[in-house]
């Protein structure tokens, strides 16, 4: 009999490829694109850089950032069939759902639609182009389930601030639109998470970037992935108030259930990402005369340092800067996928660069071999 292979749920642990695109720190705390410190990008950078970071290899000088941004703008636009195929979805259904099925309905569009998946050059075409759409698709598909009109991409906004023109109909002052910016920046790439790993189990049966794209959204679907933000959120709406924030959060830790947006897997002390997302949402706060939420947040940490040991991870920030924005809650998680298109198409890329098909084993734990018995006879 053959040796019996280790079996590791949820792969935890297991190596299950080799990337040149992001490196988690762990004793660091820090989060690494392509060599660099997402802080630096975050703060120094735009969503635009870290794009073409991601998706070219290398950071851009200032004549390629331009020429990238009016590459994004002149991509923006979609089809008018896809906004009709939208439209469809029933209104009931997820914003999730209506953007996996923007995003496969906009595939036939692509102008190398039908070159080979291995095309190194076509695949990043495709990967420009979806990145400089998904903004619309999230803001007008909202837009079209709550039966408004499409809001046409401005050719002037970069993709945080046209995100936001196209869901409001408005162009949103300078630090707002950073504040969107900034999470687009440190939601870009986070290694072999669910979606990632999903996009590259399905390019690497040399399918197209589309296909793995609408996979790994199905996956950022999961309660278990994305929507962190969306319950954090909803328990920080729960809190109400600064001074119901300490017994609200030890209650829950004596009845000894979870607390949204603290902790994070990859990391063993803080996530980075919350640290800069924290600064500019509370900033927010106090720019829009709103600081309810972030001294709810200050107190929600204090507590779960002191009892827990633990720090919040960025969708707890990222949360209540999206809700000081106006931003309906069933977006932020489709906000999320505005980001990581970026990072899901980097490892697309490199997927099919040096593809071989992800085939994992099994160990099955069913029946041995026996008789098959006559229908009569069960």
């Amino acid at each position: 009999m053959a040796a019996q292979a280790e079996y590791s749920p949820g792969l935890a642990g297991v190596v299950a490829g080799v990337s040149t695109i992001s490196d988690i720190d762990i004793e660091k705390s820090r989060l690494i694109y392509r060599g660099y410190d997402v802080h630096d990008i975050a703060e120094q950078g735009c969503f635009e850089e870290a794009a073409y970071l991601l998706l070219l290899g290398k950071l851009p000088n200032r004549r390629e950032l331009d020429d990238f941004k009016k590459q994004l703008a002149n991509e923006r636009s979609v089809p008018d069939y896809v906004y009709e195929v939208m439209a469809r979805v029933p209104k009931n259904a997820h914003p999730m759902d209506q953007l996996k099925v923007g995003v496969a309905a906009l595939a036939a569009s692509d102008p190398d639609y039908d070159v080979d998946p291995l095309n190194h050059a076509a695949n990043v075409r495709k990967a420009i182009r979806l990145t400089a759409k998904m903004g619309n698709l999230v803001a007008n598909g909202w837009r079209l389930a709550h039966g408004d009109p499409v809001v046409q991409p401005h050719p002037e906004l970069d993709t945080a601030a046209n995100f936001l023109y196209m869901l409001r109909g408005e162009k949103p002052d300078e630090y707002v639109a950073k504040s969107i910016d900034t999470s687009l920046v440190l939601y870009a790439e986070h290694g072999y998470n669910a979606s990632t790993f999903c996009a590259r189990v399905t390019v690497s049966a040399v399918s197209d970037i589309y296909s793995g794209i609408a996979s790994a959204i199905g996956t950022l679907k999961g309660r278990l992935h994305g929507g962190a933000n969306e319950k954090a959120m909803e328990m920080l709406i729960e809190i109400g108030t600064p001074e119901n924030a300490e017994p609200y959060i030890r209650g829950k830790l004596e009845r000894k259930e979870l607390i949204m947006g603290f902790g994070h897997r990859e990391y063993r002390i803080s996530d980075s990402r919350a640290g800069i997302m924290g600064e500019m949402g509370k900033e927010l706060g106090r720019r829009l005369g709103n600081t309810k939420w972030g001294d709810i947040a200050d107190i929600c940490e204090r507590i779960m340092k002191e009892e827990k040991g633990l720090f919040p991870n960025v969708d707890f920030p990222a949360a209540y800067t999206y809700f000081l924005l106006d931003i309906p809650i069933p977006l932020y998680t489709p906000i999320f996928a505005v980001s990581r298109i970026t990072g899901w198409s980097a490892h697309i890329i490199e997927q099919l660069d040096n593809n071989r098909i992800i085939r994992p084993k099994c160990i099955y734990e069913g029946e041995s071999l026996r008789p098959y018995p006559p229908l009569d006879q069960r």
